[in-house]
């Protein structure tokens, strides 16, 4: 029996495989997760109805299960509308859970073009769409190495 809280078969058995440096896309609803992949990703459908599941319960339940380096967003282009706004909500969301995962990492954006770039990399392994509706809520896990 698992103690973590990741209990989906297929996933649990991508990530199993991946190693140090494996990316891992957690997609929003509007992200285009059949054509913006690795050559190596895996796509798993977890789109229920919109808003069933979210990126934030996907993010919660990985960093139970599994060790990360690095946590990415999808960064807004200035001249979109919404960078006039700061940061979207779900990124505080997403700063709550790394903290209370009791990771030491910091939410990182990174341009909206080289996140499309790392998500192309032959290290990306598995994209998880989910049917979030949330703006910008895209965001790149970098798996770590497990220790002692």
């Amino acid at each position: 029996m698992l103690k973590h809280q990741l209990l989906h078969p297929e996933i649990t058995a991508i990530l199993a495989r991946a190693g140090h440096h494996a990316k891992v896309l957690i997609a929003d609803g509007n992200y285009p997760a059949s054509t913006k992949k690795g050559p190596n990703a895996q796509l798993v459908s977890l789109n229920l109805a919109p808003g069933i599941v979210t990126c934030s319960q996907v993010l919660a339940t990985l960093l139970s299960a599994l060790p990360v380096d690095a946590i990415n967003t999808m960064g807004i282009p200035a001249d979109d509308p919404y960078a006039m706004q700061g940061d979207p909500p779900v990124w505080a969301d997403y700063r709550g859970i790394i903290s209370q995962a009791g990771l030491p990492l910091v939410l990182q954006p990174i341009s909206k073009w080289d996140f499309y770039d790392a998500v192309a990399s032959p290290d990306h392994v598995l994209t998880i769409q989910t049917a979030d509706s949330a703006l910008w809520a895209n965001v790149l896990l970098t798996m770590g190495c497990r220790t002692m």
